[in-house]
């Protein structure tokens, strides 16, 4: 697969499934800072390839709540949803190779087969998929494929990726997930067709030359399946931080899934100490684009350093 030009590039990449919200800002405003203070480039993507859940015109209001938060982007936005003959060729790529295969289970198959297994149903906790259709283990016996997985074994293998993958998260530090025996192999394209997140979002962070990832530390555990499939098609590895979570009244995060109301953008500089207090930043009195400027400034001076791995 190709690589643009070398280069620092950030993004922020939200789901147009509603406007943003205060949780949102603080992974904007840490990308768009992260950026500036490497005096990179920094483009924003919508993340759109869940039709089901996408509002019509949440796009525009997100990017309306950028601009008047000064949260420009320096290339106009793009979205997933026009990507998807890239997905294709990637599938085709990861298939061709053996590292990829269709499987005809659902979810109602895969309860029972964990079941089988001795795995005990818990709220909120991810559970692998049992391999049920990889070939080795007799494959689709004669039913029809409704999703692509990663066959994450064979993967680890051509890639010589040690179990557990271990990455450096540049805010957390450290980090080590056994992907095989937490997620399993992975889902790429679903069952109704769409594609799905983590093969969207590496596609498209090595087709925009993505070099530097900063978003909200709810997706601290998807970053380890991202790097294997970066490595399985041949592509570079971002940098990640992932920042704070802004949490509800409940404990839970803060999300549009969860009525977290819309941003109000009539009052930048008020949203933006909100966001930046989340951050570790002082909050600023004076004209939006000096308290930006002076946030860019106390932001280099904490993660603008060079990237030192695990």
């Amino acid at each position: 697969m190709t690589r643009p030009p070398a280069g620092y590039r950030g993004r922020f990449a939200p789901s147009p499934t509603g406007p943003l919200h205060a949780g949102s800002l603080v992974a904007a405003l840490a990308s768009w800072l992260d950026a500036r203070a490497h005096h990179g480039a920094w483009r924003v993507r919508i993340e759109d390839v869940d039709l089901g859940r996408c509002v019509p015109g949440a796009d525009r209001e997100i990017l309306r709540q950028l601009a008047a938060l000064g949260l420009v982007g320096d290339a106009e936005p793009v979205w997933q949803s026009a990507h998807g003959e890239r997905y294709q060729q990637a599938l085709d790529h990861l298939v061709s190779a053996s590292l990829a295969y269709p499987c005809a289970c659902t979810r109602k198959d895969i309860a029972q087969a964990l079941a089988a297994q001795g795995w005990a149903h818990e709220r909120h906790v991810e559970r692998p998929y049992p391999g049920t259709c990889r070939p080795e283990l007799g494959g689709l016996r004669g039913r029809p494929g409704r999703a692509w997985r990663l066959h994450v074994p064979a993967c680890l293998r051509a890639t010589h990726t040690p179990s557990p993958l271990v990455w450096h998260d540049r805010r957390l530090g450290p980090q080590a997930q056994d992907v095989a025996d937490t997620v399993g192999d992975f889902v790429l394209r679903r069952a109704d067709g769409l594609w799905a997140y983590q093969l969207a979002v590496v596609v498209d962070d090595a087709d925009q030359g993505i070099t530097h990832v900063v978003r909200g530390a709810d997706l601290t555990d998807n970053t380890p399946r991202q790097i294997l499939l970066q490595r399985a098609l041949g592509l570079p590895t971002p940098q990640y931080l992932h920042t704070p979570l802004v949490l509800g009244t409940d404990g839970e995060k803060l999300s549009k899934q969860h009525g977290a109301p819309a941003l109000d953008v009539s009052a930048p500089l008020t949203a933006l100490n909100t966001a930046a207090q989340v951050l570790g930043l002082p909050a600023q009195h004076g004209p939006l684009d000096q308290a930006l400027a002076t946030w860019t400034g106390h932001w280099a001076q904490t993660w603008a350093v060079p990237h030192r791995p695990a």
